[in-house]
């Protein structure tokens, strides 16, 4: 099983967003999900749906899903709001619903091998810094406390954003910084597990969700001396 590809964080393009019961939840897609399984066992694993449930009364579509590859098999439950009509409020198509409860178990199963769980891991941190009272996330104290470590950068004099034109307008690391800290990473020997962890204790956030400063940053400390 090769567990390095299956636990390589995705693409910054690859991560969309949703709005969840606790805010803003960033998610892959299906066909990226099958995708990387497709990769990391050349083909051999396979899926079935063991059963399902139509919940009318509460609007939702629930599926247990199984994941099998190389002898592994993992199970989880999937679902689903039920689709409606906006005007007639009638059920527009319980198959197209039953397919996306069915990706969700497939998503879930995956994440039990390691694909995807970055993303759980962060949405972890947003809440648990939430939590904290003070409105600001984990990531941004991890982030102050770097800075205050020295490394902060002087803010532009004429208040606009020192990020260049052609980044994400979200403010996040831009593909080319990320293809940057893989590369200089796997020259330094460190493996993704390993530099996702030295992402998250000098920033609070895994290498896909940092901002374009803090990925300038961690660039910069990986190509200097050990």
């Amino acid at each position: 099983m090769n567990r390095e590809l299956l636990q390589k964080p995705f693409e910054p393009a690859q991560i969309k967003q949703r709005k969840g019961r606790n805010g803003m939840l960033d998610y892959v897609e299906g066909h990226s999900i099958i995708q990387r399984l497709n990769d990391a066992f050349e083909g051999a694993w396979s899926f079935e749906v063991l059963d399902h449930q139509i919940v009318e009364e509460k609007d939702e579509i629930l599926v247990l899903g199984k994941l099998s590859a190389e002898g592994v098999v993992k199970m989880q439950f999937g679902s689903t709001q039920i689709t409606r009509d906006r005007d007639s409020k009638s059920i527009i198509s319980i198959g197209d619903d039953l397919k996306a409860a069915a990706t969700d178990a497939l998503k879930k199963c995956a994440t039990f091998l390691g694909v995807g769980l970055h993303l759980y891991g962060e949405r972890s941190a947003r809440l648990a810094g939430r939590e904290n009272g003070a409105g600001q996330s984990q990531g941004t104290t991890a982030r102050r406390t770097s800075r205050d470590a020295g490394t902060k950068k002087p803010e532009p004099t004429n208040g606009q954003s020192d990020q260049p034109e052609g980044s994400n307008t979200n403010g996040r690391l831009t593909n080319a910084q990320h293809s940057a800290i893989l590369t200089t990473a796997k020259r330094r020997g460190l493996s993704p597990i390993e530099l996702n962890q030295d992402s998250l204790n000098r920033y609070g956030v895994q290498v896909p969700y940092l901002t374009y400063q803090s990925a300038a940053d961690f660039i910069q400390h990986l190509q200097s001396p050990a």
